[in-house]
């Protein structure tokens, strides 16, 4: 079946109810609903795949899954190469992801920190595998793949899984636990080992202090529909009153931090629009438990964005900026 046969079969229940553009930036600005953008392959690394067409779409219609078929499909007839671009250093570091260090991965369950948290919180990284090390939990530092993925070199992705599985398997790792919301759900389905959450981790090691302050919170992309790892933050956030006005935790309501889908590159107002947002609702004090998504709003101006991790274990430092955050993930290359 023809790439555009598959896409016309994606949105053929489409009712044109118009909610998708709605509720997402991206389609209001070219004055699309999901049905014209399946049309609009030039547009495909326009999407910041956040998902908020699928999550409001009465008939399901995903334009992650669209943008994605279509990135795939341009990848495909350009020799397995990316036409666009814009992306070039991003896939010089990560397609053989340049910092990974399997050194001293030798325990059953072993801590995975993916790229960004070491890149925007080198100190809580550092302080996490040590506490983790006491209860015989090694470090594995290494990329997902998801960034490759997204762009939609299918087959670079899935070598990338492929060498981390293998990695894995060879230590005999039954357990991966994930520091990243991206890593977690990229590679929940797709490797041997058990993925589960550094919440639910320090939650079986009774590890972690439970908050008690009013708190803000804006939510990742891949976590805002089922939601698994803030279930396993519920156990160490303040319990909440039943009436509106006394509740203590406020999800955000924003559509992406400006991050998603590597789509700044070309819309690169929109991107600053949403990191703008994010930051103007999450007012004098918000907090976040994606890396990428602290570093991104610390580069837009917010010095008051934290991340829940660092409150429940009590680590104060706040994200990088700038050229900081490379040289951090450099540094734990050589990690032992």
């Amino acid at each position: 079946m023809e790439v555009q046969e598959k896409l016309q079969n994606e949105v053929a229940n489409c009712i044109e109810c118009g909610l998708c553009t709605k509720n997402c930036s991206f389609l209001e600005k070219y004055d699309l609903n999901l049905a014209d953008f399946s049309k609009r392959p030039d547009l495909a690394y326009n999407c910041f795949l956040c998902g908020d067409c699928e999550r409001v779409c009465p008939e399901d219609i995903d334009g992650r899954k669209i943008a994605l078929m279509m990135r795939e499909d341009s990848v495909e007839k350009n020799g397995d190469k990316i036409a666009e671009d814009g992306y070039s250093m991003l896939l010089k570091e990560k397609i053989n992801y340049k910092f990974k260090n399997y050194k001293s991965a030798n325990s059953k369950v072993v801590l995975f920190t993916g790229c960004n948290f070491p890149s925007f919180y080198p100190g809580a990284t550092s302080k996490i595998s040590e506490i983790l090390k006491e209860y015989g939990i090694d470090t594995v530092y290494d990329c997902c793949g998801k960034p490759v993925s997204e762009l939609g070199l299918k087959k670079e992705a899935e070598k990338i899984i492929e060498n981390i599985n293998n990695e894995l398997n060879k230590r005999e790792v039954e357990e991966v636990v994930m520091l990243c919301p991206n890593c977690y759900y990229f590679l929940r389905n797709k490797i041997d080992a058990k993925v589960v959450s550094i919440y639910k981790k320090l939650d079986e090691l009774n590890l972690g202090k439970k908050l008690d302050k009013d708190m803000k919170i804006f939510m990742p992309c891949p976590d805002k529909e089922a939601r698994f790892i803030f279930k396993d933050i519920e156990k160490f956030l303040p319990d909440s009153d039943e009436s509106e006005e006394n509740k203590k935790i406020e999800i955000i309501k924003a559509q992406c931090c400006g991050l998603g889908g590597c789509a700044s590159a070309k819309e690169k107002e929109l991107s600053q629009g949403f990191t703008s947002d994010a930051i103007e609702k999450g007012g004098d004090d918000f907090y976040v438990y994606c890396a990428s998504c602290a570093g991104n709003f610390r580069r837009g101006g917010a010095e008051n964005v934290s991340h829940i991790l660092n409150e429940i274990l009590e680590i104060d430092e706040k994200p990088e900026k700038g050229i900081k955050s490379l040289t951090n993930r450099m540094k734990f290359k050589f990690k032992r």
